[in-house]
């Protein structure tokens, strides 16, 4: 017996009770939390309450996830994140994802985070440029009124009641970016309701609004007779603090005005608030590997109220004591005696109550979402001034959305759709319940099948209005529903909607929508100022069903999906992306060629065909004038790297571009896209912006160096060592507990190897007695797993490692003609011009005497750091300490960097003294 897979897709919910508007959702399946009569109960929660509030942070991760998730899914509040930037200047414990591709991930991370916590999100424009120290430097850098601009958008967009930030906008948040958002959070409260502030974004159709309330966190410091003490500077600072909405100093620690149970179990999640929220803190690995769900217990997390336009107690219950947040409130947006609208509101609440009564009954929701669409038919026909209308409607459009997804909910009404496989597998026992693999990447030109499920298992039948596909984006898809669905549905009857589609030829890429033309920039250019309205461009195809059920009609999406089968993990869905048929890019933004260098230089450049079939495509590259390579191109099919030994002619110290070419089939294809994130992250492509740029650098290297590595986190050096002509052979597991490493004239630890790499600490006494032997040993920058005395003599990292983050700051060498300095190429203060982002993290802060200190360099208003770069001599070899961010400068080409670099690696045949 065959039974079509089709058949047996688990269904999935395509409206959670956390959305506040009707929007299809991304995911196949949602959460737990967010199905059956756990997501029904929340529904209910929102529907009886006005409350919104909006929470203004500056990185994924800084975010308070538990008070996030007890407004929204414990008190119904409508909430929104916003957060100042996508942290692309962070660190990657997942993949090698830096820079923009890095800020992909986090958003990625932070959206995933978002649907614990039940929130909606926005980003503003601004870049995480790396740690700053002083919020004049961060403001400096972004521009003020840039930041304000974004953040008074958002505000105006979402409209909440209530504004709260995680920081306050002074020394204590430990981060000048920090202290950048806090300041914003207050500003805010005064400028998003000025119509003279950002008058255009007014013009353009937003209107002002004038939140009612602003807290901060408290923030948790020192206080000792030096005052409290700046995280960010290490310095101690006297006691004061500013407060942004009343323009004032004060010397008084922040007052708590009240505490959020965070602990608090509820049992619709089946946990505390901040479980869930850890949970979703969880979903940030690339920062923090993922972490534990704390166990369960009372915790309280205290805010401060900086400005409130209501009257309320100094102690307070609830963020929004003073505001009448029941439905009834909503006429408070339209001042004056408006009857209709009193009476509507009247009629609204009393369905909810009765649904609240009986949530197993359909009619109340039906009739609740009906007196909705009515009444903001009502107050768009009515005479309440034209804000009045945008206010009032805004509000009502949300309780259409939260009636809609409770209908939903109550019903059971599941709807999923799934891109057809192109041969499905008839010899299929009966019990595969599982579907079959499918393409995940569509191409213009591509011809498929998509199937819509729906299922009913209520015995309240619905009325089948409609199954549809709706594509994002340009291009004229060609959508025909060859099996389109009428009538009732009920009873658990599951029913299958067919299409065919074909993509268009000018369809939108799923890509972001903001870029920078270099690091250097510290904000993002955008396609279009409605990037600032999600977090990324849609998915490029949504499947929507629209149904009636006691004269109500109910509408929900789901984007498409597709499936693929993975080992040890199953069925895994996605959204279907959209891609080029070719992708085509060097595996690096930037390289050098050493000016001595006699033998070609290698550029590698990764391809990929999405073209089913085996119709080959041709590589080549577009080289300087004069340039050559080998081979002239070459031809690919599917994925592979291909390397290109490319000679240069009269090569200078300056800049070259170099941009690998594919034609296929006519066009040529300059442009290549990379998957970012790990598995488990839902996908999304990064495309690499522009040719590949190689430096002719003034760099020698020793000869015949024989290079072990291991890698660590994030981290792309090897590659960049090829620029130097240096053979690097990663070393496995085994190798270093067990393997020959006197074979090895140098062994190179990656960036943050000690916390990724476990075998480090349990073999560290090999590694020590390589370098006796006569070895050198590189450690680079480490975290604080690394601070357990692993070098031959004793140094101390400290709890919180200092930073140097002025990458153009004065760098001393102390002894200038060490031989790090000055074999092969001679050093001086000019190689560290043109770094990127800083200068170093987890500089050393004390060291045996055995350890020479070789260079100095410090921020405005820190102490001297000396621990950056440290050597020792120990037996016949020598052992490295180096805190500088050479893994971020080596992929943007900066010669000083390979210079430096390439003398390290040298060290071990060195001229002795």
């Amino acid at each position: 017996m065959f039974l079509s897979a089709a058949l047996l897709l688990p269904a999935a919910f395509a409206q959670t009770p956390i959305a506040s508007d009707i929007s299809a959702t991304t995911d196949y399946q949602p959460l737990r939390v967010d199905r059956g009569s756990a997501a029904l109960q929340q529904s209910l929660r929102k529907l009886n309450t006005r409350a919104s509030l909006m929470l203004i942070v500056a990185h994924p991760d800084d975010e308070d996830g538990g008070m996030l998730t007890y407004e929204s899914r414990g008190q119904g509040a409508r909430v929104a994140l916003l957060t100042l930037t996508r942290g692309e200047g962070g660190q990657n414990v997942m993949s090698n994802d830096l820079w923009d591709e890095l800020a992909l991930v986090r958003t990625q991370e932070l959206l995933a985070a978002g649907q614990r916590y039940g929130v909606d999100q926005y980003f503003t424009r601004v870049a995480d440029f790396g740690f700053s120290k002083t919020l004049d430097e961060a403001l400096t850098v972004w521009g003020h009124d840039r930041v304000l601009y974004d953040v008074v958008r958002a505000v105006r967009m979402n409209r909440p009641l209530v504004l709260a930030a995680v920081f306050v906008g002074g020394i204590t948040d430990g981060h000048g970016q920090h202290q950048v958002s806090g300041e914003m959070a207050q500003e805010v409260f005064n400028a998003a309701g000025d119509p003279n502030v950002f008058p255009d974004q007014i013009k353009a159709g937003l209107l002002p609004w004038t939140p009612l309330k602003v807290y901060a966190r408290v923030p948790s410091f020192s206080i000792s007779p030096k005052g409290m003490y700046d995280y960010a500077t290490g310095k101690w600072a006297p006691v004061r603090f500013y407060d942004y909405v009343a323009k004032t100093w004060t010397d008084a620690v922040p007052t708590t005005t009240l505490k959020i149970s965070e602990g608090g179990y509820d049992p619709a999640l089946g946990g505390s608030y901040i479980q869930l929220a850890r949970e979703g803190l969880g979903q940030q690995k690339s920062q923090n590997g993922g972490t534990g769900i704390p166990l369960p217990g009372a915790f309280d997390v205290p805010y401060h109220r900086y400005g409130s336009r209501v009257t309320s107690p100094d102690t307070e219950k609830s963020f929004f004591d003073g505001i009448d947040i029941s439905l009834a409130g909503i006429v408070a947006l339209a001042p004056g005696q408006h009857a209709f609208l009193s009476e509507g509101l009247r009629q609204i609440a009393a369905s909810v109550e009765q649904a609240t009564r009986q949530p197993e009954k359909v009619t109340p929701l039906a009739s609740g979402l009906k007196q909705t669409q009515l009444l903001i038919q009502k107050v768009e026909a009515s005479n309440l001034s034209p804000e009045e209308k945008y206010n009032v409607n805004h509000e009502l459009a949300v309780k259409q959305a939260q009636f809609n997804s409770a209908l939903i909910e109550a019903l059971g009404v599941t709807f999923t759709a799934v891109v057809a496989p192109s041969s499905p597998d008839r010899g299929r026992s009966g019990f595969a319940v599982d579907a079959q693999d499918t393409f995940a990447t569509a191409v213009p030109g591509y011809s498929f099948g998509i199937s819509a499920y729906l299922t009913n298992p209520n015995t309240v039948p619905i009325q089948i209005k409609e199954v549809s596909l709706h594509s994002n984006g340009a291009g004229d898809w060609n959508i025909a529903n060859t099996t389109p669905l009428h009538g009732l549905a009920q009873g658990n009857q599951r029913q299958t909607a067919e299409f065919k589609v074909v993509v268009p030829a000018d369809a939108t890429f799923t890509q972001a929508c903001f870029h920078r033309k270099s690091l250097a920039q510290s904000y993002y250019d955008l396609d279009s100022v409605h990037c600032l309205d999600h977090p990324l461009p849609p998915y490029p195809l949504e499947a929507w069903l629209e149904f009636t059920v006691d004269g109500a009609t109910v509408r929900t999406g789901q984007v498409v999906q597709t499936v693929q089968h993975e080992v040890g993990r199953g069925g895994v869905y996605n959204p279907l992306l959209v891609a080029p048929a070719i992708s085509v890019a060097a595996t690096a933004t930037a390289g050098i060629i050493p000016l001595d260098q006699t033998k070609p230089a290698m550029v590698n450049v990764r391809v990929r065909s999405n073209v089913a079939g085996k119709t080959p495509a041709q590589l080549h590259l577009d080289l300087p004038p004069g340039w050559q390579s080998q081979p002239q191109s070459a031809p690919f099919t599917g994925a592979q790297t291909i390397s290109f030994a490319v000679t240069p002619q009269n090569l200078e110290p300056q800049t070259y571009a170099v941009t690998p070419v594919a034609d296929f089939q006519g066009h040529a294809y300059t442009q290549g896209y990379e998957t970012v994130g790990y598995p488990g992250l839902r996908p999304y492509n990064y495309y690499q912006p522009g040719p590949y740029k190689v430096a002719g650098v003034d760099v020698k290297v020793a000869p015949g160096l024989k290079v072990g590595y291991v890698m660590g986190t994030g981290d792309d050096v090897p590659g960049s060592l090829e620029s130097l002509g240096v053979a690097v052979h990663l070393l496995p597991p085994g190798d270093i507990m067990a393997g020959d490493l006197s074979v090895y004239d140098v062994i190179v630890l990656g960036v943050r190897a000690y916390a990724a790499r476990p075998e480090l600490a349990a073999s560290n006494g090999r590694l020590l007695d390589y370098v006796k032997q006569g070895g050198v040993l590189l450690v680079q920058y480490n975290s604080g797993e690394y601070d357990h005395n692993y070098g031959p003599y004793p140094l101390t990292l400290s709890r919180d490692p200092e930073k140097v983050v002025d990458e153009a700051g004065a760098v001393q060498l102390l002894e200038p003609d060490s031989p790090i300095f000055s074999y092969p190429n001679r050093i001086t203060p000019a190689d560290f011009q043109g770094w990127v982002e800083e200068r170093g993290h987890s500089f050393m802060q004390s060291w045996d005497s055995h350890y020479e200190a070789l260079t100095e360099m410090h921020d405005p208003g820190q102490d001297q750091q000396k621990g950056g770069l440290l050597y020792a001599k120990y037996g016949k070899g020598a052992y490295i300490y180096m805190a500088y961010a050479l893994y971020r400068q080596l992929p943007e080409g900066v010669p000083g960097a390979y210079r430096l670099f390439a003398n390290l690696l040298s060290l071990p045949k060195a001229p002795k003294p």
